[in-house]
């Protein structure tokens, strides 16, 4: 048994450098480039649009926080479920292991993967929408397998491809979520509060395991709307609370923020060790890790949070597009960065290289940071974010495997994988998880490629939509012009029947 869990991590491995070595990462970040290109830096152009319409009008748009349609969520708690499986573990425990790996230029690609990681969101979110359906129960299905399969399907010589590639995301869909979205997750939860409880791991991993198991049954076996709900009201203070203790941080160590942003610029482009002829080597590594780490922390491109982004009572795509840009800023621009400049600036790493002067590695040396500017408090504020970032994972994650797990199975066979998920959460408590975890992050990765290729073959229909919305609400050279709300007659009508959006 040994030898063949060895021989199925030593595959894993190299498929995993493959599915997450440069030239994947080319390609994710190659699509955002081309968004970015193709829409005329729309991110940039139309910033002051997408703040207006989305947390900006959080208290002014009543659209954005109800729906009156009871199979449908709000536009703000798809951003808040989608946000919860993208704010996780990886913007504490990842930013520190991309710095110590990448040194402190890391930080600044990390940025560069979200400015064009905001086009690649947004583009997967427009497209969302227009291929969305309802299901027999009348709620909305929508994702990368459906524009796969009614998008790219219906191009020339799609078919066939566009049909297998909505397949093989929704199966690595499925498998993600079980490794990404749940054993990893649960072993966060119970490494944090194993550092806090002085007791057998054992046991506080199969309490830790119970109680996780029947918050999850209370929230995910109520569908959607629960999970929607729930988010709604724990992502937002989740967020604010690391935020502000961050800032608590830097401010305490203000004088070595400027330090800190040298930092990560001069390694982003490592000046000094350029002119030794070496300089290049560090800055690739720099770039892969930054990026890396940056694309799994918001997940643009892998096609995950599309599928909550769907269910949201938006008619215009390019609303919840919009809602994506933000997405990705709220998860890397700020939560990312406060983690990173926590690390920089309390003296636990190296400024050159980024090499933790402790040997602390991971989670442990962002706990460290924090413990050392707020003494024991420090490990107990860890603690309680990993454990609402993980927990909230989990129920994002949840709901991504649903809707794959739906596409393949169909609406009536969704309560089977609810079931089967939530008692993985025990198993994930219990054992040694770290080959699933593994295996997961290579079927993470492996989404992104069919959800790619149908953002690139698409990628002129993104940009259609785009024109026709700025064309009747942003520049108003065309109010009167016909708009783009589905690719489906049916539906097109029902959009159209609704009371227009501001």
């Amino acid at each position: 048994m040994d030898n063949l869990a060895a021989k199925i991590a030593s595959v894993n491995d190299a498929v995993n450098g493959v599915v997450w070595g440069v030239p994947a990462l080319v390609l994710l970040i190659g699509t955002g480039v081309l968004m970015t290109v193709l829409t005329r830096f729309f991110q940039f152009r139309r910033f002051g649009h997408m703040w207006k319409n989305t947390i900006g009008g959080l208290f002014s748009k009543k659209e954005i926080r109800k729906s009156h349609d009871r199979h449908s969520i709000s536009q703000f708690q798809a951003l808040c479920t989608a946000l919860s499986a993208t704010i996780g573990t990886g913007n504490i425990a990842g930013v520190a292991y991309a710095i110590t790996m990448g040194g402190p230029g890391a930080v600044f690609w990390m940025w560069i993967a979200a400015i064009v990681g905001m086009m690649t969101n947004y583009s997967e979110n427009v497209l969302g929408i227009f291929f969305r359906r309802r299901n027999e129960k009348g709620e909305w299905s929508g994702g990368a397998m459906y524009y796969l399969k009614d998008g790219l399907g219906k191009m020339k010589y799609g078919k066939i491809p566009g049909a297998i590639l909505a397949v093989l995301f929704s199966i690595f869909a499925i498998l993600a979520s079980f490794g990404i979205g749940n054993m990893g997750q649960v072993a966060s939860i119970t490494e944090s509060i194993n550092t806090l409880v002085n007791a057998e791991p054992s046991t506080v991993n199969l309490v830790t395991g119970l109680v996780v198991i029947v918050l999850l049954s209370l929230v995910i076996l109520g569908g959607l709307k629960r999970i929607a709900t729930t988010n709604e009201r724990i992502v937002p203070f989740m967020a604010i609370f690391f935020v502000i203790g961050s800032l608590a941080i830097i401010i305490m160590n203000i004088s070595k923020v400027g330090a800190a942003f040298g930092a990560i610029f001069a390694g982003a482009f490592n000046f000094k060790s350029a002119a030794g002829g070496v300089g290049g080597a560090i800055i690739a590594q720099a770039m892969t890790w930054g990026f890396k780490r940056g694309v799994f922390s918001n997940e643009a491109g892998l096609g995950s949070s599309v599928m909550v982004h769907s269910a949201s009572n938006v008619k215009e795509p390019v609303v919840q597009g919009l809602w994506g840009i933000f997405e990705v800023f709220a998860d890397t621009i700020i939560v990312c960065t406060c983690t990173a400049l926590v690390i920089l600036t309390s003296g636990v790493v190296d400024l050159e290289t980024g090499a933790s002067l402790s040997g602390a590695s991971k989670l442990g040396l962002a706990t460290e940071a924090f413990t050392k500017n707020f003494g024991t408090f420090g490990g107990v504020f860890v603690a309680v974010a990993v454990s609402l970032f993980a927990f909230t994972t989990i129920l994002g994650w949840s709901y991504y495997g649903t809707k794959a797990w739906e596409y393949l199975f169909g609406t009536k066979s969704t309560l089977a994988y609810k079931i089967i998920f939530i008692a993985m959460v025990v198993v994930s408590a219990t054992i040694n998880v770290s080959l699933a975890i593994d295996l997961s992050d290579t079927f993470n990765g492996l989404m992104a490629i069919p959800n790619l290729i149908g953002v690139v073959c698409l990628s002129g229909l993104v940009v259609k939509i785009t024109k026709n919305y700025s064309d009747r609400k942003i520049t108003k050279t065309n109010p009167g012009l016909e708009p783009m709300y589905s690719a489906f007659p049916e539906i097109q009508k029902e959009q159209e029947a609704r009371p227009e959006e501001d």
